[in-house]
This record gives C-alpha cells, structure tokens and sequence, in this order.
C-alpha cells in the first residue's frame, strides 16, 4: 500500500478498509482481516492497524468479537456511503466543480471519462 503524506497512516488504512467493504470485499457480518495479517500485508506496525480499527469501531463500522476478530457491522455499507458522500459534498465536489468551469469542460465529456473509468477499473 502506497501511504500519502496526509492524513495520517492510521486514516489511510481505515479509509482502505471502508473501501474494501464498499467494494463488497469484505461483506457485512463477515469476519475481515486481523490486525496483524493487514499489518503484515500492507509493511506497517501493528498498533497502526489498531489505531485504524479502533476507530472504525468508535465509528460502529467494525466490531471486535473477542477470541474470534473484527467483523464488519451489518449496516457497515450504509454508514460509510453516508459519511463519504457527506465529505465528498463538503471537500471534493466544490473543487471538481470548480476546475470544470475554469477548463470549460462539457458534463456529457466527463459522463463518458466517467463511465470509461467505472468499465476499465470495477466492471468485471
């Protein structure tokens, strides 16, 4: 896993999480990854993952089933849709707008980048 400056690696790795549960890797009441296999797979300390899980937990997307691992909530997907698209909203969209007028670029040109993107990268 490539680790960007910011956020912090412990947000990093939560968000890779949520997006493996968005993408239905890893599916509700399903147990996922343990602290140290995700540790060991992605090259960084344990107590980083610990860090990340304990606040998907505080967030109810994953819970701890003690003696048998962490599990995605049942209402994991609603949940993390809706504080993602919340932030999308608030953060990204008024840029991603913003730089479409500044290019003057037409929404029926993004609508196929768009759909190119969604078929060469989720479309099996």
């Amino acid at each position: 896993m490539e680790f960007k400056e910011n956020p912090a690696i412990y947000i990093q790795i939560a968000e890779y999480v949520c997006e493996q549960i968005l993408l239905k890797k890893w599916k509700a009441e399903e147990r996922i990854i343990s602290i140290r296999e995700l540790a060991e797979q992605i090259e960084v300390n344990p107590n980083t993952v610990q860090r990340a899980y304990d606040l998907l937990q505080h967030q109810a997307i994953i819970t701890n089933k003690r003696g048998i691992g962490y599990f995605a909530e049942t209402d994991a997907l609603e949940r993390i849709l809706s504080f993602r698209r919340a932030q999308f909203i608030e953060i990204e969209l008024p840029v991603f707008m913003r730089n479409i007028y500044l290019l003057k670029m037409d929404f029926k040109e993004i609508k196929l980048m768009y759909d190119q993107f969604v078929k060469d990268n989720f479309k099996k």
